[in-house]
């Protein structure tokens, strides 16, 4: 059963051609023996991570790639503690790159006697690979994953400039495959925190060796420079015979025998993407209209959100649903660490397409007219310079940013 996603009661969004937008509510969906809640909302989003938290009664398992210190990071840090101090056993791990509160912000959890944990805290080989994934395993019975991270940006309303995103909360066998997951990266952590050598290397064969489930419900993972098994290896197997393809990704770049694909479904039968509009990185748009020519030649319909900041990592091949912290750029497909929670039930995919068609009908259309004129020589070549600082490190990215 699945409850129809209805507009919340937010404030509408400041901009051009978005004053009417609102986000969805939560929505409901039972599939494939699992029940999943979406939470396309902000505050929801928020809401609903401390709740899980307070009512853990066993154990907590965060992995987080950006952990702020601000009114929501300080919040989720707290409830982290409180859960701590009731005896709950609370594992923190957060990447480095993203660790924007430092160090001593999580002091008081270990205090308490939960532990805490930087992915990847040394410069060397491993400098570039980022833990980009985001989910907490409530009691080993319920998940909460998707593309948002522990700061107010990603849980205000677009009125007040907040992220675009969707997370979702999953009861059912797949979360057996994400006690699994952590348990094998808290350990090559700690592995990694003893300065043991060829960590890279332990760490590709890791998300090689993965098996997520063979199932409707399956757990994918990706790794540096990891191509057969990788998230993005299944997504290709689905691409290649689909006939409907929707996609909402706020960083485009995607190996172009991916975008072949992409091209070639929209000639055999349907293809929509939802691009960002906004964004603090102005080279992630950028990059992504570098790359728009032949999918528009193809019959792609492209849109670009604009209400606000897109950060909505969402895939939808026929009946197969990805869920996840996984975008369609280069570093999510060759070295970011992530996950993506694959889904392949047609009613389910339905569901969120209807949250696509809510995003579209705030969106800009991207036509093969509109293309033409803002694709001059000058913006293609500084679309191009994006391109390749994007795929070094967004702080890079970052610091072209228009």
């Amino acid at each position: 059963m699945s409850s129809a996603p209805d507009p919340a009661g937010t404030e509408p969004a400041s901009g051009d051609g978005a004053a009417d937008y609102r986000d969805l509510d939560p929505f409901s969906v039972d599939a494939a023996g699992h029940a999943f809640t979406f939470y396309p909302h902000g505050q929801d989003r928020l809401t609903a991570l401390i709740d899980l938290i307070n009512g853990a009664q066993a154990s907590l398992k965060v992995f987080y790639y950006l952990f702020d210190s601000d009114t929501s990071g300080t919040m989720v840090r707290d409830a982290l503690v409180a859960a701590a101090q009731r005896g709950v056993d609370v594992a923190l791990i957060v990447d480095d790159f993203g660790n924007d509160a430092g160090e001593e912000f999580f002091a008081p959890l270990e205090e308490a006697g939960g532990s805490f944990a930087i992915f990847s805290p040394r410069l060397g080989t491993r400098y570039l690979v980022r833990n980009h994934q985001k989910f907490v395993i409530v009691d080993e019975t319920r998940v909460m994953t998707g593309g948002a991270n522990v700061s107010d940006h990603y849980f205000a309303t677009p009125a007040d400039n907040g992220w675009c995103d969707l997370s979702v909360t999953i009861e059912g066998a797949v979360v057996e495959q994400f006690l699994r997951w952590f348990d094998l990266l808290q350990k090559w952590i700690a592995n990694e925190a003893q300065g043991r050598r060829q960590q890279l290397r332990r760490l590709r064969d890791i998300v090689k060796e993965w098996e997520g489930g063979d199932g409707p419900v399956r757990l994918l993972v990706g790794g540096p420079l990891v191509r057969r098994g990788h998230w993005a290896w299944v997504l290709r197997q689905d691409l290649v015979g689909a006939k409907r393809l929707d996609t909402v990704s706020a960083y485009f770049s995607p190996p172009r025998s991916y975008r072949r694909l992409m091209a070639r479904i929209a000639r055999r039968g349907e293809a929509r993407m939802i691009m960002a509009g906004k964004s603090d990185i102005g080279a992630a748009i950028d990059m992504a209209r570098l790359l728009y020519k032949k999918l528009l030649a193809s019959g792609v319909k492209i849109f670009e959100f604009e209400p606000c900041k897109l950060h909505m990592k969402l895939l939808v091949v026929d009946d197969a649903s990805y869920i996840g912290s996984a975008n369609l750029d280069k570093r999510s497909f060759r070295i970011n660490v992530e996950l993506m929670v694959r889904v392949e039930d047609a009613g389910l995919a339905a569901k969120l397409r209807e949250l696509i068609d809510h995003m579209e009908a705030s969106s800009t259309p991207m036509t093969r007219e509109r293309y033409a004129r803002e694709a001059t020589w000058f913006n293609r070549m500084r679309w191009q310079l994006a391109y390749w600082m994007s795929l070094a490190d967004y702080r890079v990215s970052k610091i072209s940013a228009r």
